[in-house]
This record gives structure tokens, sequence and C-alpha cells, in this order.
């Protein structure tokens, strides 16, 4: 028997997304955001409320950075989720966190953070943020013996929106594209 719990937030897995821009004076700043997606091939989307000093920033900018939060920085990757940055100026030195500009647009690369789409502000209607992502970028200490990102070495986190928790992921459970194959 099912129970219905009416109408909820309830994704899962959510990424646990680190969105940072820059501010008018060029100061860096980051935001958790767990409402986030890819929108097609080189498109992402996230949702994020008009009040944040982030979502200010990217308007200003016209370009942010989604990092990947890790369990490493869970704390961090935390405190910047909690804390506003129209109340904390520097919310990225006290994560523990540094930054250096990106090669890509005009946003802040966390270097505690080991992969990231670089994007380009495309649309911002309400609280819906549309960005074109002009650069993937990942810490080679991240990458498997194919040179590609492995997840395990990334060790990325997931946030559990029923529970209020964050969820590092699990072991590999089957091959994309190929695991329904036996089923032909």
């Amino acid at each position: 028997m099912d129970k219905d719990f009416g109408v909820k937030t309830w994704m899962y897995p959510l990424p646990v997304l680190i969105v940072a821009a820059y501010d008018e004076e060029g100061r860096p700043n980051a935001m958790n955001a767990a409402w986030g997606c890819i929108y097609n091939d080189n498109l992402v989307h996230i949702c994020l409320s008009r009040g944040h000093k982030t979502t200010a920033n990217i308007l200003a900018s016209k370009a942010f950075t989604l990092s990947f939060g890790t369990r490493d920085q869970l704390a961090a990757c935390d405190y910047v989720g909690i804390t506003s940055g129209n109340k904390e100026a520097d919310k990225i030195a006290r994560a523990g966190w540094t930054t250096r500009p990106s090669s890509h647009v005009n946003a802040p690369v966390i270097n505690e953070l080991r992969m990231r789409m670089e994007c380009e502000l495309v649309s911002a209607d309400g609280e819906q943020i549309v960005g074109r992502i002009v650069n993937v970028s990942a810490d080679e200490s991240v990458l498997g013996p194919d040179g590609l990102v492995d997840y395990r070495k990334l060790d990325p986190l997931t946030y559990d929106p029923v529970h209020m928790r964050y969820i590092a992921l699990g072991e590999e459970a089957g091959k994309a594209f190929s695991a329904g194959k036996e089923l032909r």
C-alpha cells in the first residue's frame, strides 16, 4: 500500500552544487544549491531565490561556476548554504576555501572543490537560472586510469531532501545503456 505525502520537493538524489560568482567589486561568493540539473546538451538549470547574494552576483557578472560538493568538504559546503552572503561578506574564506579566476568565464573556481562546470548566464526568469556550459574541469587527483573523472576519487555528496541530510555515493550498480540489453 502506498502512503501519500502531498506536494513535496523530494527528488532523489539531488547533487550538492556549490554555485560561485563574483560580486561588483570582484569578490567571490558561493552558496549551496541543491535544486540544479542538466537542462540539455550544453545547458544547466538552477533554482535560486532572487534574495541570494550569489543570484545578484550571477545577474551582474553574467557567469558562474557549479562545483560538486564532496565528502571531505561537507562542513564547508553546508556552511555556504546556511550562511547568507548578504550578512557574511567573505563566506568563502570562512569556509576555508581559496579561489582562482576561471580561464573560461568571469567567475571564481573554488580550489578545494575538484570538479566544476564553468557557465555563462543564458537567462534568468524569476528564480530560474539557465547557464551555458562553457567548460567542465577537474583536478587531476580525481581522474582515473582512463583520464576521466572517477566518482570514487571525487567522492561527491548528494542531498536527501526527505530527511535533510547529505549522503555520499555508493558502489556502482550497473552499466548504463547496457544493463537493459538482457531484456531485449
